[in-house]
């Protein structure tokens, strides 16, 4: 099987091209830009030999994948995951460029991914892996070419991993190479809330928009993970009530609310939100059924699908994860018109754009507070909001085309300006 193939009949890289050939149909994108603006520029794919702890050596494969390299260095984040494919890498890194693209970054669009359960490496074994990983990406990543960064089931320490290995081949320090890192390694305040943090944001900008007040607020969040906690104890702080939360075990819901702090202490020390004795368990698929004001998906891909779309009980549908509502579920969803969708690209943007941040504040050698930091991005997600509600009102269409005509219409602009190198 070719390596097209591999990429182009994978159902989440399908969702993405269907996504993006609404927009192109719309936008009367001219045949030859409109591939060259839908393909990845470059599909990388490593076999990583890792000796385990008890001697025996595993191979591992891993990937990256290069979707716009026309309006700046490439970014997105590095997942570590036993269900990565290379086609679900080629559709991230295609939103990535979206993604980018509407919140006026200087980036094209990248992701990464390694197929791994991190659950069953020792953190010897998962440094092994992680700097393998970096090492047989280096001659595609840089400062003014790939910024990676964390996704699911990498962290700082993992990016601390990987920008060493690249600081120890070049022969000095080089922190721009990656975000999402500790402080004390050129790391940004407020990176590690940043997405969460902007989930929140625009829950609390759209809810406004309703005339619906904090107290009156009821919140469920599928995947408790880093933007899952941040954007719960984000909601919590304004008003809301956390009712239901979950991770691959499963979930829990207390109608009266939600003690996170001690939730997340429960997943310190337990590894999972089992037995969680906080409410009553539930599954993830009860919890995305529950009745609530605010529904946050934040895990993986495609858990809003036609099976549950006609039963989603919510007044707003903040996607916190990247894709996780089908093309098939969108339609339900349209025809439905009761729910408000805040879509991926516009809604999660709050980490990319403090990456952005992290990246100038590593050039320049110089840091920011954490409150200029969250000046700064509330700012970009006030910009961004706004040009998709004008551009939703002016071609009369979703959400989620308005925010995706504003991405693809830039890059496939920055491409045609550019023309063909010969």
């Amino acid at each position: 099987m070719s390596l097209e193939s591999t990429v182009y009949q994978s159902t989440v890289f399908q969702q993405a091209c269907r996504q993006f050939d609404i927009a192109a149909d719309i936008l009367q994108m001219d045949a030859s830009v409109r591939e060259r603006t839908k393909r990845p520029r470059r599909c990388v794919i490593v076999s990583m030999p890792v000796r385990m702890d008890d001697g025996r050596v595993e191979i591992f494969e891993g990937y990256r994948v290069q979707h716009n390299l026309s309006t700046g260095p490439a970014k997105g984040g590095i997942r570590f995951h036993h269900d990565v494919t290379l086609g679900e890498v080629a559709a991230l890194a295609m939103w990535m460029s979206w993604k980018c693209s509407l919140a006026g970054l200087p980036y094209g669009g990248a992701k990464g991914g390694v197929i791994v359960d991190t659950r069953k490496l020792s953190t010897t074994e998962l440094e092994r892996l992680s700097r393998r990983y970096m090492q047989e990406i280096l001659p595609f990543i840089g400062p003014n070419v790939d910024i990676p960064a964390p996704d699911v089931g990498t962290n700082e320490q993992v990016m601390a991993w990987m920008m060493d290995t690249y600081s120890n081949h070049k022969g000095h320090f080089d922190p721009g190479v990656i975000t999402g890192k500790p402080i004390v390694l050129g790391g940004s305040l407020g990176r590690r809330e940043a997405t969460g943090e902007g989930v929140a944001w625009f829950v609390k900008s759209y809810l406004q928009d309703l005339g619906i007040e904090p107290e009156k607020t009821t919140v469920a969040i599928q995947g408790f993970g880093n933007v899952g906690s941040e954007a719960g104890h984000a909601l919590y702080h304004w008003g809301a009530e956390v009712i239901a939360i979950s991770d691959y075990t499963g979930g829990v819901y207390n109608a009266k609310g939600l003690d996170l702090k001690a939730a997340q202490a429960w997943v310190a020390q337990h590894k999972t939100l089992q037995g969680f004795p906080g409410g009553e368990p539930i599954t993830n698929e009860q919890l995305m059924e529950l009745e609530c004001t605010v529904l946050i998906p934040a895990a993986l891909e495609r858990v809003i699908t036609e099976q549950n779309a006609g039963k989603l009980r919510c007044r707003v549908l903040a996607e916190g994860a990247n894709g996780p509502t089908t093309n098939k579920a969108d339609e339900i969803l349209a025809q439905r018109g009761d729910i408000e969708i805040i879509p991926d690209v516009l809604c999660n943007s709050g980490g990319v754009i403090v990456s952005y941040f992290e990246w100038l504040q590593n050039q320049q050698n110089y840091y920011w507070t954490k409150n200029e930091v969250f000046d700064k991005l509330y700012r970009m997600l006030a910009k961004a909001k706004a040009s998709v509600e004008e551009t939703k009102k002016k071609y009369n269409c979703s959400r989620r085309t308005a925010a995706l005509l504003l991405g693809i219409s830039r890059v496939a602009e920055a491409k045609s300006k550019r023309g063909l190198f010969p």
